[in-house]
């Protein structure tokens, strides 16, 4: 298992990603709404199906979701403007990071940003700085109960992926942007419920850090993540094994 997707399962485990069900909610609100700009019924909007799927597995109410619709199809006048972001900047010791943020207030978040990355020994980077080394990939990630690998496989290759990863408990399937649709039916038509879903920014090449740094380095991408605005933080360091055990055992 790659050391995003190990490191994804401690937080759940942990429930370090949103300690606070609040906070949850709104991430997922504010991602159902981007998506309803597109038009707001999910059997026709594909990326809004898949924001849905995901709120309705965190057990978001109702009512919350058909809220979060009417705002960004535009039902609800009176709803908050949303906008996405793309932040770049450099970690300690080479490292880099892409964040991706949903905000009503870009002058808040901004600052925000700058000050999350400086106190924890990294900066901010222009627009394209760091961008150059990511590449952007549809990605899913599953338990390999709910699909033997060379199903696992065979399912992936035929939908167009670039790559089947068996980690033993979970199965992670990367491929093109453009894939993303005809994977997730294939997916959806075998029974299976991803873990994660989603477009991400894929190190082209990732650094290797010791134990200690790569600790530091994650507890800079905790800060990050615990800001309001931020929905994802993709980054380019390699988790070591070593390194995954002192972050569960922490």
């Amino acid at each position: 298992m790659s050391g995003h997707s190990k490191w994804s399962t401690i937080k759940r485990k942990k429930g370090v990603a949103d300690a606070k069900r609040g906070a949850i909610f709104t991430r997922l609100a504010r991602e159902i709404s981007i998506a309803a700009r597109e038009g707001g019924d999910p059997d026709s909007n594909f990326r809004l199906r898949l924001a849905v799927d995901k709120a309705r597995a965190e057990n978001m109410p109702k009512d919350n979701i058909e809220r979060a619709i009417k705002k960004g199809s535009g039902e609800d006048k009176d709803g908050v403007v949303f906008e996405e972001v793309t932040f770049e900047g450099y970690g300690p010791h080479g490292s880099a990071l892409m964040v991706t943020c949903v905000t009503d207030n870009r002058n808040r978040t901004v600052p925000d940003m700058r000050h999350a990355f400086s106190k924890s020994g990294g900066n901010m980077a222009e627009p394209g700085a760091v961008g150059w080394q990511f590449d952007r990939k549809a990605y899913f990630a599953f338990p390999s109960s709910q699909l033997s690998f060379d199903k696992a496989f065979e399912l992936g290759v035929n939908a167009g992926a670039d790559d089947v990863i068996d980690g033993g408990d979970t199965l992670e399937i990367y491929a093109p942007v453009e894939s993303f649709k005809t994977i997730a039916d294939a997916l959806h038509q075998a029974k299976v419920k991803p873990d994660e879903s989603g477009l991400r920014m894929v190190a082209k090449q990732e650094v290797e850090l010791d134990v200690e740094a790569t600790l530091k380095f994650m507890k800079m991408v905790e800060t990050i993540e615990e800001l309001d605005d931020v929905q994802d933080v993709f980054h380019n360091v390699k988790i070591s094994d070593e390194a995954l055990a002192a972050l569960e055992a922490a």
